[in-house]
């Protein structure tokens, strides 16, 4: 089979213990070939199958039929689906393994506004249920299953969903299942997304779930502020995932990093870990910039995230949990964060509620630890931190190191059931953090890289490659 190398992801997996816990290297994590070198031996257009780009006519079948033509070139190094400029409305449909879904620079996929176009399915076993509504949800716009090397990219074309018949469905509450996703990739390994905007997703935006080497590179995904949960970007019960290079402006959380939900998540228990986030800027007026929840259920570990900035929002960073959850959050870096105009830097909410149905078990209690941020500046920050975790269930060694906020109200901090090290952080933090910073506690050892023996680096990296 020909092989084309689509993505290099640099990971570190050998890790050298100089604290209770480690975090990744700060550097070289994500490396990716240029999009210009990704060939595909074989090239179709939409228009090739009766497509018209009108913004009027219904294009689900051509869709369908161009995919089910091109995966006979599965095996023969894979195919390439272009979408040239025009207003392509479609149905949802479903991707194939080996393909590249290139949109032209005036190309826009739009979301039909029929909600019979979007099928609906079983719910994710991790959730039990819908997200919203029990029983099954509907169907993304661009979905795909047990798939292999997806690359979906473009010179900055478009992909819209027209969500807003959705959002007023779900304020009026006349929705009979959960809202679909723009694109949810589940199951698949090596997955690229990058050069694109996604516009007015119904629900969450790009959702890749079960899912392992996904990257989403340079991209800009855009909803109304006041849009109901049109999250950006969720890795959900996903590992290996690299995010980079993104602007994001939504309705919800920008990045929540997610694992199944309850006694659901606790019994599927697959984590999500080891994900990567650089170069990210954004802003929501609800919600917060990068969350961890509340869904959490199958665990979260091994997050770095760099170079962040938001501003015009509700909250930077924050975990989100509840008693039933089960789970853990642990081994957290964020690092290198500018915020202007946000109402909370740092959000920790212990008791966030909301269950998928009676039957989850009060006392499965999360662990939430070795949670370090540091580096932050921020202007016109009206509350540094709210931080709550459970009683009987204390947030622990949460560390904060070179945190300086121009705070404008007189109670910079709440804290409660939390226990940590802090340092150098102005307004200076609550007294439950306010442990002396030492070497083993938050150390400057995440460049773990630098640590390898030369011998160990190659056999230590992991690369990702199909």
């Amino acid at each position: 089979m020909f092989v084309l190398q689509l993505v290099n992801v640099v990971l570190v997996l050998a890790l050298f213990s100089c604290s209770p816990w480690t975090v990744w290297s700060s550097s070289s994590l994500c490396k990716h070939t240029n999009m210009e070198e990704v060939r595909r031996p074989h090239s179709v257009s939409i228009t090739e199958f009766g497509a018209v780009g009108d913004g009027v006519t219904l294009n689900t079948n051509a869709f369908q039929n161009a995919l089910f033509y091109l995966n006979s070139f599965a095996d023969k190094g894979g195919a390439k689906l272009f979408v040239p400029a025009g207003r392509w409305l479609t149905g949802s449909f479903d991707l194939i393994s080996h393909l590249t879904l290139s949109l032209d620079r005036d190309a826009v996929i739009l979301g039909s506004t029929d909600f019979e176009d979007w099928p609906v399915v079983d719910p994710l076993p991790s959730y039990g249920r819908g997200r919203e509504l029990p029983g099954g949800r509907h169907r993304s716009l661009i979905y795909g299953c047990d798939l292999t090397d997806v690359v979906i990219t473009g010179n900055n074309g478009t992909i819209d969903g027209q969500g807003s018949i959705w959002w007023s469905r779900f304020r009026n509450k006349t929705l009979d299942y959960t809202r679909p996703h723009l694109v949810e990739l589940m199951n698949s390994t090596g997955v690229l997304i990058s050069n694109l905007t996604f516009l007015n997703s119904p629900f969450w935006t790009i959702h890749p779930v079960y899912c392992s080497q996904v990257a989403v590179q340079n991209v800009t995904i855009l909803a109304p502020l006041d849009s109901p949960n049109t999250d950006g970007i969720d890795p959900d019960s996903s590992d290996h995932v690299c995010i980079e290079d993104c602007y994001i402006s939504t309705g919800d959380d920008l990045i929540a990093i997610k694992s199944g939900w309850d006694e659901y998540g606790i019994a599927f228990g697959r984590p999500s870990t080891n994900i990567i986030i650089h170069r990210l800027t954004g802003k929501t007026q609800t919600s917060a910039g990068i969350a961890i929840g509340s869904e959490m259920s199958g665990g979260v570990s091994e997050v770095h995230a760099e170079d962040i900035h938001f501003y015009d929002s509700f909250s930077a960073i924050r975990i989100k949990t509840s008693p039933g959850r089960g789970g853990y959050v642990r081994n957290i870096f964020i690092s290198n964060v500018t915020l202007v105009n946000v109402d909370i830097a740092i959000r920790f909410t212990g008791l966030y509620g909301e269950h998928p149905d009676d039957l989850y078990n009060p006392n499965a209690l999360p662990v939430i630890e070795k949670i370090t941020i540091k580096n932050v500046t921020g202007e016109n920050i009206k509350h540094a931190g709210l931080i709550e975790g459970i009683e009987g269930d204390n947030f622990v060694n949460l560390c904060l190191s070179n945190i300086i906020l121009n705070v404008t109200s007189s109670y910079p901090w709440n804290c409660s059931n939390v226990e940590g090290f802090s340092e150098l952080v102005l307004p200076e933090a609550c007294e439950p953090l306010k442990k002396r910073i030492f070497p083993d506690h938050c150390s400057d050892c995440y460049d773990l890289s630098k640590r390898l023996p030369s011998s160990n680096r190659k056999r230590g990296a992991w690369f990702m490659s199909w």
